[in-house]
């Protein structure tokens, strides 16, 4: 397994978005196409996946697939990172490596919250399971 440092480029703090709570903010410059941070992720396996979906964990699930029908969880800061419509970070999930990168689209000015869209990869602007 190769080694993963700890992102030296942000930190958790209060999230100006409403009922959000903790977000991820830039700790310096970060330039688009950096990757900001880089997590080891824990699959959950099918037969947990009923269960999970029945606690507060759903909101933190990382849904992955052809079809989207595996879930995972992310470590680090991974799971801490809000939604935005107008995101300026993505993730890539590197199945074989058990590892999700979260890759900034647009530079992000120091204390800016980093944000993606849980969208990503689905309708844009199509509601999230946890707005219905």
């Amino acid at each position: 397994m190769e080694k993963i440092p700890a992102s030296n480029c942000i930190y958790v703090g209060t999230s100006k978005i409403t009922k959000a709570g903790r977000g991820v903010f830039a700790g310096r410059n970060i330039k688009k196409g950096e990757i900001i941070e880089r997590c080891p992720i824990i699959e959950i396996p099918r037969n947990d996946a009923a269960l999970l979906n029945k606690s507060i964990f759903v909101t933190y699930f990382f849904y992955f697939g052809k079809d989207k029908e595996r879930m995972a969880i992310a470590l680090g800061f991974g799971s801490i990172y809000n939604h935005s419509y107008s995101p300026n970070a993505k993730f890539k999930i590197l199945q074989k490596e058990r590892l999700i990168d979260f890759v900034a689209i647009k530079n992000i000015k120091k204390d800016d919250e980093i944000t993606f869209n849980y969208r990503n990869g689905s309708p844009p602007k199509s509601p999230l399971w946890f707005e219905g």
